[in-house]
């Protein structure tokens, strides 16, 4: 090859080198790592505001009579109790406030204590006072609990109620005053007296003989 040839070749050369060098190349671009994809947020499940549970069934007392059983940790007679109302609607049901703060009435036949048959004490299901015992409980065919005496002296008040046009004797709670009922003198011997109260005003405390 003579130089002139040879010079030929390498300016060839270098020219194609130079065009590839300057030739922009493909280039295959990698998807940028983003952040994973967010797991859906869990949302707090929405408070329960159905309706509050009843007063859960105190324990049944071992006493050989139901006067035995009134020294088996029942406030004593004549000691009183009282909250704001605020504190009333926090402590009870909404049908038991009804009863015992608004004076409300509960419809006939539907207390879950009317044809309760057990041997035991009613208490005041707002201060735990005893109310009524089982002994002198009795069908009345009123669609409510009927009793022909209190428990105990100093356990149920009364007062005057002419609510509705009607002359009545109201009867609440002598310890925290909540109502109750009425009473009326249409009740069987011996006492003639018929303690007409609304079932959610009450609880009950089962004595056992021993």
């Amino acid at each position: 090859m003579d130089l002139r040839t040879l010079c030929l070749l390498v300016a060839a050369l270098g020219l194609t080198a130079l065009v590839a060098c300057n030739t922009p190349q493909p280039t295959t671009v990698e998807p940028t790592p983003g952040p994973p994809p967010s797991s859906p947020t869990s949302q707090a499940a929405p408070p329960d505001h159905g309706s509050q549970a009843a007063t859960p069934a105190s324990t049944p007392l071992h006493a050989p009579s139901i006067q035995a059983a009134l020294g088996e940790g029942f406030p004593p007679a004549g000691e009183k109790f009282s909250l704001s109302e605020d504190e009333w609607k926090e402590r009870l049901p909404p049908a038991t406030f009804h009863v015992l703060r608004e004076k409300g009435t509960e419809r006939a036949g539907t207390g879950d204590l009317l044809k309760n048959k057990a041997r035991g004490i009613y208490t005041c299901s707002g201060c735990g006072a005893p109310l009524f015992s089982s002994e002198h409980k009795f069908e009345s065919g009123t669609g409510w609990p009927s009793f022909t005496q209190p428990i105990q002296d100093r356990r149920v008040a009364s007062e005057a109620d002419t609510s509705y046009g009607m002359i009545r004797t109201e009867v609440l709670c002598e310890r925290c005053g909540g109502h109750l009922g009425h009473v009326f003198d249409d009740g069987p011997e011996p006492t003639g007296m018929r303690y007409c109260i609304n079932a959610a005003s009450l609880d009950f405390v089962e004595v056992i003989s021993p």
